[in-house]
């Protein structure tokens, strides 16, 4: 179990917006990307196409055929059922395996799963992507990474690849909290932006011009630059989904549960985002939360 290399075998689980990214990305860097497997079967079709991987029939196969295996799945339902304890699974005939899983969890989730696969022989990693699309299609992705050292120490070529910073935070569940804190702080100032724009809208302010002015003052932030222009203009299209901000900022307001600690400013924001998916608007990027704020649109 030395540290991996390009020769090595390299599976992809869950093939959309992020693992597509990243298995171009390690693709273009000489990277043996062998499987891919996708709860959607033609998802992977045409990614297999371009990167000349095999799309697996089963779980089972992804880590029968590669050495290493990045998940990049959902949420903790789909990533607790590619590891389940029984039936197909990654965890078959896994000994020896590394996995590193990218999603963004519940802690406890990526507790379970390293000591699910430690039992089998076989070491998990999680690697808590901050970043979108672009990021992770150049390799820019910042990488939060915790679980045991020497799975770490043994993923860091391949980490390397995909993101720069690589941060180790410690044992299995710390990179998980602290990207449950950036997103659900970046979700904070994407709904606060959205408020500040639709009274902006109300008031008869022009926008453009209070978008410049929050940019020379107090009120910049990163997603005045990411989200201020696109929720201007409506433009939603999706590289961070409201339904993805609605299940952090709840993974988050969990932890603060865990801890007996009010947040009223995170629980508002999860109500909004929330709300986004019970309407109908999961699918939109998050900046289609000023859908929600501005008076001429949908807000009563």
């Amino acid at each position: 179990m030395g540290p991996l290399a390009r020769q090595h075998k390299i599976g992809i689980v869950g093939t959309g917006r992020m693992g597509g990214g990243i298995a171009l990305r390690l693709n273009d860097a000489g990277w043996n990307v062998e499987a891919f497997y996708d709860s959607d079967p033609t998802s992977p079709n045409l990614l297999s196409e371009q990167v000349g991987a095999v799309v697996a029939a089963t779980l089972a196969d992804v880590t029968d055929l590669c050495d290493a295996i990045i998940t990049v799945v959902s949420d903790d339902a789909a990533t607790l059922a590619i590891f389940a304890e029984e039936g197909d699974s990654l965890l078959n005939a896994c000994s020896g395996k590394l996995f590193v899983n990218c999603a963004t969890l519940t802690p406890s989730v990526h507790v379970e799963i390293e000591r699910r696969a430690a039992a089998r022989g076989a070491q998990a990693l999680e690697a808590c992507m901050a970043g979108s699309i672009p990021q992770a299609r150049s390799g820019e992705l910042y990488l939060m990474c915790a679980g045991n050292s020497e799975a770490f120490e043994r993923a860091q070529s391949l980490l390397a690849v995909m993101g720069s910073p690589v941060l180790y935070l410690g044992a299995a569940g710390k990179a998980a909290q602290c990207k449950a804190l950036v997103n659900m702080l970046m979700n904070i100032n994407t709904a606060g932006l959205a408020e500040a724009l639709g009274l902006g809208e109300a008031l008869g302010l022009d926008l453009g011009t209070l978008r410049d002015i929050f940019s020379k003052t107090g009120a910049a932030s990163r997603v005045l630059v990411t989200d201020g222009a696109d929720m201007q203009a409506r433009d939603h299209e999706t590289f961070f989904s409201a339904a993805h901000a609605a299940k952090d900022s709840n993974i988050a307001l969990a932890l603060a549960r865990d801890v007996h600690l009010s947040l009223p400013l995170a629980r508002a924001t999860a109500a909004q985002y929330d709300r986004m998916v019970k309407e109908g608007l999961g699918d939109l990027d998050k900046s289609g939360i000023a859908e929600l704020t501005f008076k001429s649109r949908r807000a009563g």
